[in-house]
């Protein structure tokens, strides 16, 4: 192969077994699950072990906290909707890479979604990003 994508979507909804088109299942869809992380990261270190590029599209593409991740990881492109490119681009140039590893080494040690998640809100808070997230903050 030239190249690895990843299609996060579909990641997510085969590795938990859950339908993100399904209402009844919508609350077990989550990207930010430890098994999807581990998986990302999984592909990623392959792909790079072979020297290959690696790119990652879906809506996780569009989420500021998930860019920490996704460049601690070394994706190399990131492909999302137009709405989002500026409030992304906006934080891709707000941390350096070592940061980013720094940020996936702690979240690799979280054990649930819940403290993945709020773990990088206080990140990007911390980082004066918190108005991507949460309106009014900082």
């Amino acid at each position: 192969v030239d190249f690895v994508s990843i299609g996060s979507n579909d990641l997510t909804q085969y590795l938990l077994a859950v339908d993100r088109n399904n209402a009844r299942g919508t609350n077990l869809y989550n990207t930010f699950h430890p098994a999807v992380i581990q998986a990302l990261c999984d592909i990623a270190e392959a792909a790079h072990e072979a020297s290959l590029p690696v790119s990652l599209c879906g809506e996780l593409g569009s989420d500021p906290m998930a860019t920490l991740l996704l460049i601690g990881m070394g994706f190399n492109a990131i492909s999302m909707n137009s709405a989002s490119l500026l409030k992304i681009k906006w934080v891709v140039r707000g941390y350096s890479k070592t940061h980013c590893r720094q940020i996936l080494y702690k979240v690799k040690t979280l054990k649930t979604s819940s403290a993945i998640r709020k773990y990088l809100e206080n990140e990007l808070i911390e980082g004066g990003f918190g108005g991507l997230i949460r309106a009014g903050k900082d």
